[in-house]
């Protein structure tokens, strides 16, 4: 018996350990985590339609020990989330998009914030900010087609110009009256800037003023320069377009450095994505064995963005029969595997880099219960 003993006792000082290090996991004030998930992926990468970010929030301070992924958050994914003992859902598609008029308990979707309030579980959603992000899920979703390099096919823009307004108006004026009279009239438009420097035309020494002005300003400024009509035929208007981000924007259009059979591609895209079906609609006059070299991909519903571009295959989850029929009379073929098929392997991805990103300060824990709603049978 005592020797028994004695060779039990390490297994339990293992035990012990091992839960001293689980428990050693700190928690993160919700606010904090919030801030990190948005330096992971800028909520401003989203479309201006979209519904992201924080949604749901229980009363402060809210500590957060357990982040649960989801693609889509519903009515079963919420009971697995809180039998995991989950403080925050990160689901990718927000469960909150339409304006909801009340919370009762007739609509599963306001259920969802009942049980979410109730349980002090907060809700974010990142969607399509994950989704244009350099590391996001079109990214993701282009590994599966082999070597190839990638840009965006609708690149993101910067949130803000480095200038204030939407238009400069530039002219230059070579009398010091004029000069003072046209200066002083802009100034008093709200929503101008002004600046001046010297500038030689035509070996005259003239200054040059550049005006920033939002577009309610512009009307208003050329109306003041149109009174002087020689100035006003020297003018020149441009519009301010916001600096493009490198890597960043919805779609994927890929090159691949070999190009390889329509057959070849669609058993890498079925790996990746571990299905053993998807639709295929062949372009005219292409078959299993014509060549694959450039794909378009758009994760998720795709016919916005992949609409008119250039390339041998489309891979999306869902386009309009339409937009499908556009394509191929065009000699390109689809690939079509359901919506969040084309989503849900990005979580695992995710996991591992938001672990990193978060300095494991946490745990993340990823849905099991969370599946696409349709089969093939």
């Amino acid at each position: 018996m005592l020797s028994s003993c004695a060779r039990l006792a390490p297994t339990t000082v293992r035990l012990v350990h091992s839960l001293n290090c689980s428990s050693s996991r700190s928690f993160m004030d919700l606010k904090t985590l919030i801030s990190s998930l948005n330096d992971f992926a800028s909520l401003s990468f989203a479309e201006s339609w979209d519904n992201v970010g924080l949604l749901v929030e229980p009363s402060p301070p809210h500590t957060v020990n357990t982040l649960f992924l989801t693609n889509d958050l519903t009515e079963p994914v919420m009971e697995e989330a809180l039998q995991k003992k989950a403080d925050l859902i990160l689901s990718y598609h927000p469960p909150i998009f339409l304006p909801m008029k009340r919370i009762t308990w007739k609509s599963w979707k306001e259920r969802l914030v009942i049980r979410a309030l109730e349980n002090r579980v907060a809700i974010y959603s990142p969607h399509t900010a994950y989704d244009a992000a350099p590391q996001g899920v079109n990214n993701w979703l282009s590994k599966g087609l082999g070597a190839c390099t990638s840009r965006p096919i609708c690149p993101s823009k910067a949130h803000s110009c480095p200038t204030e307004g939407t238009h400069r108006v530039e002219f230059n004026i070579n009398h010091t009256q004029d000069l003072d009279k046209v200066v002083s009239a802009v100034r008093e438009i709200e929503g101008v800037s002004v600046t001046s420097f010297s500038a030689r035309t035509d070996g005259e020494e003239q200054t040059r003023i550049s005006l920033n002005c939002t577009e309610k300003a512009l009307m208003q400024v050329v109306a003041q320069l149109s009174q002087n009509r020689q100035l006003y035929q020297r003018t020149e208007i441009l519009s301010l377009e916001k600096p493009l981000l490198l890597h960043t924007g919805m779609g994927r259009l890929c090159t691949l450095d070999e190009s390889v059979s329509l057959a070849t591609m669609i058993e890498r895209i079925k790996r990746h994505l571990k299905l053993l079906h998807i639709r295929l609609a062949l372009g005219v006059e292409r078959t299993l064995e014509s060549r694959v070299e450039v794909v378009a991909l758009c994760a998720g519903s795709g016919s916005s963005v992949l609409r008119g571009v250039e390339a041998d295959l489309y891979l999306t989850g869902e386009m309009s029969h339409h937009d499908v029929l556009d394509a191929t009379s065009r000699g390109t073929s689809v690939v079509l595997c359901e919506h969040s098929n084309t989503e849900r392997g990005f979580l695992s991805d995710l996991r591992d880099m938001l672990g990193a990103h978060l300095e494991n300060r946490i745990h993340i824990v990823l849905s099991e219960a969370d599946r696409d709603p349709l089969c093939v049978v």
